[in-house]
């Protein structure tokens, strides 16, 4: 499969996961939208920076572990290869 495909698949797959219905991604703590429509405005944006802090450190983990993965996925072949012709 061409370079150009994969991309074209994965661009649609993302496309597909935002496009899919609101209600499944709005499962919330009842807590937490209750503080959050009493809360002031200083409070909700206090709220939405805890989230970011929350999501934003495993999601470049994530990402970091994907890429290393990534570029050393030919390392155990090419190791496999060289020991066989011993």
């Amino acid at each position: 499969m061409g370079k150009w495909l994969r991309i074209f698949f994965m661009g649609v797959a993302v496309m597909g996961l935002f496009a899919s219905a609101a209600p499944a991604w709005a499962q919330s703590c009842a807590l937490c939208y209750t503080q959050a429509a009493s809360g002031t405005q200083q409070f909700i944006q206090a709220l939405r920076s805890g989230i970011l802090i929350l999501i934003v450190p495993p999601f470049l983990m994530w990402t970091a572990t994907l890429v290393v993965i990534y570029r050393r996925r030919n390392r155990f072949r090419a190791d496999e290869k060289s020991a066989s012709s011993w």
